[in-house]
Formats: structure tokens, C-alpha cells, sequence
């Protein structure tokens, strides 16, 4: 096992153009799944360990930027891969960044809407206009050597034993189902006047995290 993990280090994996899609569809399913897990564990603790909430605007479980984040940590990153604490920096301010541009946008551009506000959570040292805080980085950055160490390798490992057909088809169909779900709730939903998923969990009795 670990001679495997040295060689995935050591050596360069080339996969053809529709392999890679299918890895990198695996890969948004995954950290999306990641995401939401981790918000859903966190807010638990934020409100006191009193009420689970859920996080995103989705039936699915899953947060695209999250998914956003691990494909742009993935080609910032995973050719330095020999290097860890490269790793580790370099996707903390890049998530950094997605984050507070990603918030900031919703904020400016969505009449006032926070998905998250640092100002107002705990362990927010750090916080810039409630958009990024230290926590929220270094979480990131753990997260991303979780995605290069953990995630690509396991996703590459699949790729090469799973039948390259049914790999892609997979990979590609599920990746496809969270993001018809995530265009639905985001735009064909609000266009069409159709039910949203928050809406519908509400009257279900789902809590939702609402910031001022």
C-alpha cells in the first residue's frame, strides 16, 4: 500500500480527456458531499449543539463551492504535490479567495443575501467583513491536503480498475444529477416559479440558518 502511495507521489498519471472528466466529476461530487457534511457538523456546534440545520439551497446534500474550490485547488496544486506545506498555503488563499468573492457577489448582487457570516460564528478570529476568517482558511487548507492526498488518489485509483465505460457514464450521470439539481434550485426554479427544495424541506420541517 504505501509503495502504491509513494508511486502515486513519485510518478505522473495520464489518463485520456474522458477519463479525466469522469475523475473530475467524481471529484465535484465528492468535496460537494464533503461541504455540506462539514457545514452540517459545524452549525450543529455554532448553535449550541441545541438544532441540526440544513446548509445550501439544494435537495441534494451537497455545496457547489466547495466543489468549485477543489477543482481549482486541484490544478494549483496537485503537480506540486510533493510538497505538502505548498499545498497547504497556496490553497488556503486560494479558497480564501473564492470564498470572499463568492460571498461578497451574493451579498452585492443578491439584495443583501449571506450564506455564511463569520461575524456572527464562532471561532471567527480573523473575519473580513464576515466573508473569510482564519477558521474558515485553515479549514480549507486542511481540507485541500485531505483532496490531494486522499480524494484524487482513491478517484485515480477507481479510474484505473473500474471498466473505462462504465467509469465515465458513472462519474458523469451522478455528477450530472447535483448539478441539474443545483441549476434548478438556482435558476429554473426562480425563472418557472416552481417549488424550491428550501421551500419544500421547510414545510417538512428542516431548519435553515438565516443571517441578517
Amino acid at each position: 500500500m504505501l509503495e502504491k502511495y509513494k508511486k502515486y507521489i513519485d510518478e505522473d498519471h495520464s489518463f485520456d480527456k474522458m477519463t479525466m472528466l469522469g475523475i473530475f466529476a467524481l471529484i465535484v461530487v465528492i468535496t460537494g458531499v464533503f461541504g455540506f457534511l462539514y457545514e452540517f457538523v459545524f452549525y450543529y456546534f455554532n448553535s449550541g449543539m441545541t438544532e441540526f440545520y440544513w446548509r445550501g439551497g439544494n435537495f441534494l446534500p451537497w455545496i457547489n463551492i466547495y466543489a468549485i474550490g477543489a477543482i481549482a485547488v486541484y490544478f494549483l496544486t496537485y503537480k506540486k504535490r510533493k510538497h505538502p506545506l505548498y499545498v497547504f498555503l497556496v490553497s488556503m488563499v486560494v479558497t480564501g479567495i473564492i470564498e470572499y468573492i463568492g460571498g461578497w457577489l451574493l451579498y452585492e448582487f443578491g439584495n443583501g443575501l449571506r450564506c455564511w457570516d463569520y461575524s456572527s460564528e464562532i471561532l471567527n478570529f480573523g473575519n473580513i467583513n464576515g466573508f473569510v476568517c482564519l477558521r474558515s482558511v485553515l479549514s480549507f487548507g486542511i481540507f485541500s491536503l485531505l483532496l490531494i492526498y486522499l480524494i484524487v488518489p482513491i478517484c485515480f485509483w477507481i479510474a484505473k480498475r473500474v471498466d473505462k465505460k462504465k467509469f465515465i457514464i458513472f462519474s458523469c450521470v451522478l455528477c450530472s444529477i447535483f448539478l441539474f439539481d443545483e441549476l434548478y434550485n438556482l435558476l429554473f426554479a426562480r425563472l418557472l416559479s416552481l417549488p424550491r427544495a428550501s421551500d419544500i424541506y421547510k414545510e417538512l420541517g428542516f431548519h435553515y440558518i438565516y443571517f441578517n
